[in-house]
Order: structure tokens, then C-alpha cells, then sequence
């Protein structure tokens, strides 16, 4: 199956009303729990952070972090704002509109970074890549985890049946459209090749997702 790309930003108001809906929470603590696995620590990056669920999340779970949560959709950013300001965990908590393929952080400024499905969203993710390799200490954590692109057209609608089955028609087709716009795990280990991250593993997590990581050292 061919890659069908879709757009970069989802920055109206219903876009983000309708992903901020979106139960993902069983998705987004698998995020967490490989953050955790692979020693996630200190000052953390979030890229894409879309409404901001994950940065809640990675506050409750690993003790005395920070994050930073970045994202160019400022509809979704918005969304994000509103939950820091309900949150616990709120002090520890900043979000802001930047571009993930050109960052305003300094080299090795983050211990962890991470990025949760926006890697699809991006025509040509390599800048993208060397730019979370280019703020990451020596030593740091990666986890850059999206979705992967399945073979067929009919195995893309087989998931949505399955993992959409309770979603909005307009949900349904969001993922069916990120399905289609993801790269293979084949076509991630070439891009993560290219850009520095040689040393980072590729694995396979799900039935849809796929991560390129580094872990503590």
C-alpha cells in the first residue's frame, strides 16, 4: 500500500474537539510505560503534544519531572492548557507552539525526549528526527512512537474496525487516514539510519505501532 499523506495540522476547533474526545488512554499508557521501561527521567520533551494527555500522565507516573509539551496546532494547545490548569501537577507542567522540525532548544537540553503519532503528519520526518536527536543529552531516553502502515488497504480498515469500532464516522476516518499516511517499519529503520540514530532500536509494539528508542545509559 502506497502512502497517502494527509495534513501536517490539525488546528480547527473540531479537529481538536474531536481527538480531545478520543478515548486513547490504553494507547497513551503504553506511551508512559515504555518512558518508564527505558528510564525516562528529569526534563522531558514532548513533541506533538497535541491536547496534552500524555505530559498529565508521564507527571503522575515518573517522580520529580518536568515536561515540556510543544505542538503548531494552537486550537490543540488551547485543549492542553486547559487541562494543565486542572491538573496536580501543574508547576511541572509548560506548553508551547513550536515547530517540531526546527526547535528553539539548545543542544542536549532534555534528558528525554518523545513524540507520540505525529511522525505521519510530517511529509519528510527526517529533520523532525535529527531535530529530537539534536536536543536529547548524550545518554538520554528516545522514544518516537506512530503508527506503522499496514500492507493492504483492507488491513487498514480491518484495524479501525477494531480499534475505532465505538468512534464518530469523522473518527474513524481519522485513523483510517493516519493508517494511511504512516511509514513501515522497513522505511522508519532507513530514516532513523540517515539521521544519526543508527544506534537507536526499531520494534514493532502492537498490531499498529512501532518505536524507534533509546534507552537510559
Amino acid at each position: 500500500m502506497q502512502r497517502t499523506l494527509e495534513p501536517e495540522l490539525m488546528d480547527t476547533e473540531e479537529e481538536a474537539a474531536s481527538y480531545d474526545a478520543m478515548d486513547n488512554s490504553a494507547s497513551n499508557a503504553a506511551v508512559v510505560e515504555l518512558l518508564v521501561e527505558l528510564g525516562a527521567h528529569g526534563r522531558i520533551l514532548d513533541i506533538g503534544t497535541g491536547p496534552g494527555h500524555i505530559p498529565l500522565m508521564v507527571c503522575e507516573r515518573i517522580a520529580e519531572c518536568t515536561v515540556v509539551g510543544i505542538d503548531l496546532a494552537k486550537t490543540m494547545l488551547r485543549y492542553a492548557e486547559r487541562h494543565r490548569e486542572a491538573s496536580p501537577y501543574r508547576d511541572r507542567l509548560e506548553f508551547r507552539l513550536a515547530d517540531a522540525k526546527s526547535l528553539e532548544f539548545e543542544d542536549a537540553s532534555f534528558d528525554t525526549v518523545f513524540s507520540n503519532t505525529i511522525l505521519h503528519h510530517i511529509p519528510d520526518p527526517r529533520t523532525f528526527l535529527a531535530e529530537a536527536r539534536r536536543v536529547l543529552k548524550p545518554g538520554g531516553v528516545l522514544l518516537i512512537r506512530d503508527l506503522f502502515r499496514p500492507e493492504t488497504p483492507e488491513r487498514a480498515l480491518e484495524l479501525v474496525d477494531l480499534h475505532v469500532a465505538d468512534g464518530t464516522p469523522d473518527q474513524r476516518e481519522l485513523f483510517r487516514a493516519s493508517l494511511h499516511a504512516a511509514f513501515t517499519v522497513e522505511e522508519l529503520r532507513e530514516l532513523a539510519d540517515e539521521v544519526g540514530l543508527a544506534d537507536a532500536s526499531i520494534s514493532v509494539d502492537s498490531d499498529r505501532h512501532v518505536s524507534i528508542r533509546l534507552s537510559a545509559e
